[in-house]
């Protein structure tokens, strides 16, 4: 899977232009990270990590076309990052999910937080899953989804 990534990466940088000096990757929350080292990383990232999701989903798109045998397996779950965009973006969700739960816990109620997309209320839902007396749950409806971090006796 990695080699198969890192080439359509290649394809759609070159196709648009777009210099890069390398591709790395790592692991993080479950998931393979490829991260584009670039100097044109406000442009592939965009306002808000709009570009950058649209990124993510066009080259997951290609992959599932390329290797249909492969996509629904849980080994072929990756993430396109750019200049470390979404590691630092993961790592501070993870940092305050991890405060909201101190928050939650030492105050003894529940702390509901602002909207996400469904990856963000993974993250947290994963960063507390093994948390003592915390769980977790969604709620709402569309892009008003949150998570609300519970206090549990």
């Amino acid at each position: 899977m990695t080699q198969a990534v890192e080439t359509i990466l290649k394809e759609l940088l070159d196709a648009l232009g777009i210099s890069y000096s390398g591709i790395a990757h790592s692991e993080i929350a479950g998931q393979v990270i490829f991260s584009i080292q670039t100097d044109a990383a406000p442009l592939l990232i965009g306002g808000k990590g709009d570009t950058i999701h649209a990124l993510d989903m066009l080259v997951k798109k290609i992959y599932e076309k390329r290797h249909p045998a492969t996509a629904g397996e849980e080994e072929s779950r990756f993430l396109i990052d750019v200049n470390d965009y979404q590691i630092r973006r993961i790592k501070d969700l993870q940092t305050k999910a991890l405060m909201m739960a101190d928050r939650a816990r030492s105050l003894q109620y529940d702390v509901e937080l602002s909207p996400m997309s469904s990856y963000e209320r993974l993250i947290v839902h994963t960063a507390l899953q093994d948390q003592p007396n915390i769980t977790t749950e969604s709620q709402g409806e569309g892009r008003g989804r949150r998570v609300v971090i519970k206090y549990a006796a």
